[in-house]
């Protein structure tokens, strides 16, 4: 699969761009962008002005104070450098889960999708959607709420693989499950329990849906109740679990391994 993706965009998480440099260069490649904040009687302006309009992109004028608290929202408290210019950017976009599910049909393998049950940390979600690319899933899913997005850090941290792997929002993820039974797919809960299989004794020849919960927390209680199977990657050490993004990449390669 390494034709990049033309699918169905959903809302982005948005992403602020600072500085003239930086802004000028998104103008220029035509990057998606909501609106343009410039400062009110700033000087060299003018070729900013000329190009959103260009573009079709809303520019907004500010006051220095206005500006100010927009650069340090998007640097956690802290005042970037702004340079009188701020763009509000698409990070990235999201697919439709009948994305995933074509390309899975597409692709003419069983179907693998991940699905993020909570996962919190946007830095643990682009590792693991980055394992999840290089692993030959189809897709992974999030949900819309109380869960990290495709924020700037996870696109970072996806080290470019979110241009060749869909990732799909859903409301709830019992009800997502649910709908993957009816395809006649198994789901897969990745857990520590007792009552866990180890992988190395799981056949995952066939369609997969492979759901891992969120840091400390693991899957939800309904999450857990909607999987076909529990299982567990086999610890020597005294260490008693891995990070979200290890966990996956142990579980995608075994899984992979069956196909």
């Amino acid at each position: 699969m390494s034709e990049k993706l033309s699918i169905s965009q959903q809302p982005a998480e948005r992403q602020c761009i600072e500085g003239r440099h930086a802004v000028r260069h998104a103008l220029d490649e035509g990057r998606p962008l909501y609106k343009l904040y410039l400062l009110n009687g700033g000087d060299g302006l003018g070729v900013f002005r000329r190009l959103a309009r260009e573009r079709g992109v809303p520019v907004h004028e500010c006051d220095r104070v206005r500006m100010d608290a927009l650069s340090r929202e998007a640097n956690g408290g802290g005042l970037g450098v702004h340079q009188g210019v701020i763009a509000v950017a698409a990070a990235h976009s999201y697919a439709e889960p009948d994305d995933i599910w074509d390309r899975a049909e597409a692709d003419g393998r069983p179907p693998l999708v991940v699905v993020c049950d909570g996962i919190e940390d946007p830095r643990n979600l682009g590792a693991l959607i980055r394992t999840a690319e290089a692993a030959g899933a189809h897709g992974v899913v999030v949900r819309e709420r109380r869960g990290a997005g495709l924020t700037a850090a996870c696109v970072k941290a996806a080290a470019g693989a979110l241009e060749y792997l869909p990732v799909a929002r859903v409301p709830g993820i019992p009800a997502f499950l649910e709908s993957c039974k009816r395809r006649g797919v198994w789901v897969y809960g990745a857990d520590t329990g007792e009552g866990a299989r180890p992988m190395r004794d799981v056949d995952f020849s066939g369609g997969v849906v492979l759901v891992l919960g969120g840091e400390g927390q693991g899957l939800g209680r309904l999450t857990r109740e909607r999987c076909d199977m529990l299982v567990s990657i086999p610890m020597y050490g005294k260490t008693p679990s891995l990070n979200v993004s290890a966990a996956a990449a142990v579980l995608l390669f075994e899984i992979a391994r069956h196909f």
